[in-house]
């Protein structure tokens, strides 16, 4: 990967720039059944151009909302991306997180003592998918609980 030039984004991240729109889908949980509802996703530049924020959203049909927030941005030393990430649950933000990229997906795993999460996002005809699963032990294998599908708005 080569590290981006002012005003650009790190070719990686340029295919999730913009405004989508479109639906969660939220796993079966002990609080409340499977669901959909509403999301919003954006990726803008910021830091002259070698960071991009993204910002998620989705609305429950009762009218309840979950945001997150990350900023994607290139470490220059080994010429990777690293993603840093907080949102309405109320944990505090853990260390950045170095993000894979491979065949067009971009991954992130993020370790604390109550499990792993893993995000994958891709863009692929147009649709923005972004998967995420939770790890909660051990030997135990990724269950998914969230995955968005949107379209450019």
């Amino acid at each position: 990967m080569n590290p981006p030039q002012p005003g650009t984004v790190h070719a990686v991240l340029e295919d999730f720039l913009g405004h989508w729109q479109g639906t969660t889908r939220l796993a079966a949980s002990a609080w409340a059944p499977e669901r959909l509802a509403s999301a919003e996703i954006s990726f803008t530049r910021a830091a002259g151009g070698f960071a991009v924020v993204q910002s998620y959203r989705h609305t429950e049909a009762n009218g309840s909302h979950f945001e997150g927030h990350g900023v994607f941005t290139v470490d220059p030393d080994h010429n990777d991306i690293l993603w840093y990430y907080v949102d309405s649950m109320g944990q505090p933000p853990g260390a950045p997180v170095r993000c894979t990229w491979v065949d067009g997906v971009l991954r992130v795993e993020r370790h604390s003592d109550r499990g792993t999460a893993r995000h994958t996002f891709r863009v692929d005809d147009g649709i923005l998918t972004h998967i995420a699963e939770l790890r909660l032990g051990d030997g135990q294998s990724f269950v998914p609980f969230m995955s968005s599908a949107c379209r450019r708005a």
